[in-house]
């Protein structure tokens, strides 16, 4: 518990005071992002806000272990490094949107299957010959909730404030599990994401950047994969990280049904069509609405705790009642009010 309150206190202050350092930087170097026909805000905000939040996991880390996490979790901090570099380089316009989710994404994932960090799903049913699928899962969700963080920051503190709901219930998870690494991990997720969040709630005044993005997204899918709940039913193992990440697989299922029925491509069509848009367009306005998106995480956070709890049969019940209550929302979000995007747009959301 020392452990992970320390990584929480260091990464929250280092993240708060790199950010005036960070933003100045962008500034400097003309790293901002500029209003424009899928944007909610009306003048340029700065950029590189991801770059403090990486600091401040680093440093909970060393701090609150004096380096024994570093040495066990290079395989981590590799891949996160490799996002946040990709989507740096996105934000700068170095690269092509698509290197990062078909290059990027799917490497930071080897790097973790070659740390040993993966999924344990086939393997479960299929004793020594379920490790190739397990790999291929592992590389599906990686990639997945890494692409769903990134096209998740379009209100200013909705990512962060989710990432931090997320990292508070998979600490929780794991100090309960016993699980001393991913709690400190988790913990110093959500130091970084609250300390950027106090300068990046609306009204926003520096942003992540995709890199940020990325990087959040990347580490939610790691914290995933690493935790082992002890006393817990199988079902209940694999389907409580799946909740705890339910706002932002909701908003990416959503936005991705909506795209594809008006025969545009998820992940590559920008627009004011997610969650968050609709609701603020519905009269909640862009505050209430990221608030919303709060509770909602709150929600599937408490649903995760109470799954943890349940036999395998009851998990899945749970989780089927959850899915379905989830597809009626999308059917009723479709009716929402959104600002409707041309094919023809090609740059990531």
């Amino acid at each position: 518990m020392t452990a992970t309150l320390l990584a929480f206190t260091t990464a929250l202050v280092a993240s708060l005071g790199l950010i005036v350092p960070v933003r100045q930087l962008a500034l400097r170097v003309g790293m901002v992002d500029l209003p424009g026909p899928r944007k909610v805000h009306l003048q340029p905000i700065p950029l590189l806000g991801g770059i403090a939040i990486y600091c401040g996991v680093l440093l909970g880390i060393v701090v609150s272990s004096g380096g024994q996490a570093i040495t066990q979790s290079l395989g981590i901090l590799t891949g996160a490094t490799l996002v946040i570099l990709v989507g740096t380089l996105d934000d700068r316009g170095l690269l092509h949107h698509q290197i990062k989710l078909f290059v990027g994404m799917p490497v930071a994932g080897l790097i973790l299957l070659a740390s040993g960090i993966h999924a344990q799903v086939f393997s479960v049913f299929f004793p020594g010959r379920g490790a190739l699928a397990d790999a291929l899962l592992t590389l599906f969700w990686v990639m997945g909730i890494t692409a769903s963080f990134s096209i998740f920051d379009y209100m200013d503190g909705l990512c962060a404030g989710v990432a931090a709901i997320a990292s508070l219930f998979f600490a929780v998870l794991a100090t309960l599990s016993g699980q001393v690494l991913v709690s400190t991990l988790a913990a110093a997720v959500m130091g970084a994401a609250l300390g950027f969040l106090y300068w990046n709630f609306n009204p926003a005044k520096i942003f992540m950047g995709d890199g940020g993005a990325m990087f959040l997204g990347f580490l939610m899918a790691t914290l995933s994969l690493k935790l082992r709940m002890t006393g817990t039913s199988r079902a209940a193992d694999w389907l409580v990280p799946v909740l705890v990440l339910g706002v932002p697989i909701f908003d990416t299922v959503m936005v991705s049904i909506s795209r594809s029925r008006r025969g545009l491509l998820p992940f590559t069509t920008p627009g004011k069509d997610h969650t968050g848009h609709r609701l603020g367009n519905c009269g909640l306005g862009t505050r209430l609405a990221v608030l919303a998106m709060y509770a909602l995480g709150f929600g599937f956070g408490a649903l995760a705790l109470l799954v943890r709890n349940l036999g395998s049969r009851q998990a899945v019940e749970v989780t089927a009642a959850v899915c379905v209550v989830a597809l009626c929302a999308v059917a009723l979000l479709e009716k929402a009010p959104y600002e409707r995007q041309q094919r023809k747009a090609k740059a990531a959301s």
